[in-house]
């Protein structure tokens, strides 16, 4: 019996220590300002730090409303952490970074190097790591946080978005949290790429209602195409083209699309489930080479040319030229990163898990030396899987009438 009474004592016991530890460290959503976006700049030593802040009844309410969904403020200081600690100067609560979605990194900053300004969102156990990470290419981190976007009234979720289905859909852009961008930065033999984003429009109106209640909107927010940085500066963008082609090289295609130019018009290509392999091989002179083996499938999306996609051979003609066009798009990216001495692609990387040993030698001036003299094979392979629905496009049958 004593047993029993024991054993019950302990649960009531139990139970009372798991209601007391509640919520203690629990912070009221009341007193929180949550900051959706982030950006960083320069101004000679100081940091410029502008944060979006989300105002919660204007996000959920479903009625029309005079107030924007979002506020920003901005503020200098010699340290991130000091410009946040300032900004309670102005905004009504403290700020809280659980839920951003955005950072966006000054050109200027970017140049200069960006490690210095990453470090306390990787120390802070309050920031997450889920975030996307952008360059502004043309316009100031504060501009771009000052646009107000139709169809979503939260800007930053507007831009997270678009990231997400360009990636999915497009190719020329790139998807990077925190985690893999400090994980390009300390590695040996790989460089960081962030993709780019700019003001289309009139910029002077962007932060205005007008701009979400006009049809076009006068300004939006856009994404360009890769920033590439050696180390952790900012070195140079990629065109779309090549920002294509060092996503095919990373293996990081999706879904895409190309439009090749065939006699008297042209034909689109969808392409999905392409798989790419990076090989090191000796080539013979005791030195390391790279084989970049890339195999999508695609499918005719779209034809405005006189062909007949009856005939074997002429899948086969189409999917040379493709073939062509691939393996130029991938030398062409190749070539430019290795002008600005960067190995985006991880091919240094590839060689030091490979043979440890030549890497070793190589290491120390790799981007220097090692990687713009590198010997690069590619082997871009096309199957065509699909045609569509039809053989044959009704605009010939058009023609022939």
């Amino acid at each position: 019996m004593e047993g029993k009474h024991l054993f019950k004592k302990l649960i009531f016991i139990s139970l009372i220590f798991s209601l007391l530890s509640g919520c203690w460290s629990a912070k009221e959503l009341t007193d929180l300002a949550i900051v959706s976006a982030m950006g960083i700049e320069k101004s000679g030593d100081d940091y410029i730090l502008t944060v979006q802040i989300i105002n919660p009844g204007d996000i959920a309410g479903k009625t029309q409303t005079t107030r924007v969904a979002v506020s920003t403020y901005s503020i200098k200081g010699r340290s991130i952490f000091e410009a946040i600690r300032k900004l309670s100067k102005h905004a009504p609560r403290k700020l809280y970074f659980a839920h951003l979605r955005l950072v966006v990194i000054g050109k200027e900053l970017a140049k200069e190097g960006i490690s210095k300004a990453l470090e306390l969102m990787s120390r802070d156990h309050e920031f997450r790591t889920d975030f996307y990470l952008l360059v502004s290419k043309k316009n100031t981190p504060s501009e771009i946080l000052n646009v107000l976007t139709p169809i979503e009234k939260n800007p930053s979720n507007k831009v997270f978005n678009t990231i997400e289905v360009s990636y999915k859909n497009w190719a020329p852009t790139a998807r990077v949290n925190l985690d893999e961008l400090i994980n390009k930065l300390t590695a040996t033999g790989n460089n960081p790429v962030l993709t780019g984003i700019i003001i289309e429009g009139n910029k002077n109106i962007s932060g205005s209602l007008e701009n979400v209640e006009s049809i076009p909107s006068s300004a939006n927010l856009m994404l360009d195409n890769l920033a590439i940085f050696q180390d952790e500066k900012l070195v140079g963008w990629l065109d779309q083209e090549e920002s294509k082609g060092y996503n095919y090289i990373t293996d990081n295609v999706i879904n895409t699309v190309a439009v090749l130019d065939w006699q008297d018009g042209n034909i689109t290509l969808e392409f999905t489930n392409s798989s790419t392999k990076v090989t090191v091989v000796n080539s013979g002179n005791n030195r390391p080479k790279i084989m970049v083996d890339v195999f999508p499938e695609a499918q005719i999306g779209e034809v405005q040319a006189d062909i007949d996609l009856t005939k074997e051979e002429i899948i086969k003609e189409v999917e040379q030229v493709t073939n062509e066009r691939g393996h130029k798009v991938l030398t062409d990216v190749i070539k430019k990163a290795q002008n600005l001495q960067t190995d985006i692609f991880g091919f240094g990387e590839a060689i030091h898990r490979a043979d440890p040993k030549t890497w070793n030698k190589l290491e120390e001036k790799w981007n220097e030396e090692g990687f713009p003299e590198l010997e690069v094979e590619i082997n871009f392979q096309t199957t065509i899987r699909r045609l569509g629905t039809t053989n044959e496009s009704f605009l010939n049958e058009m023609e022939g009438k």
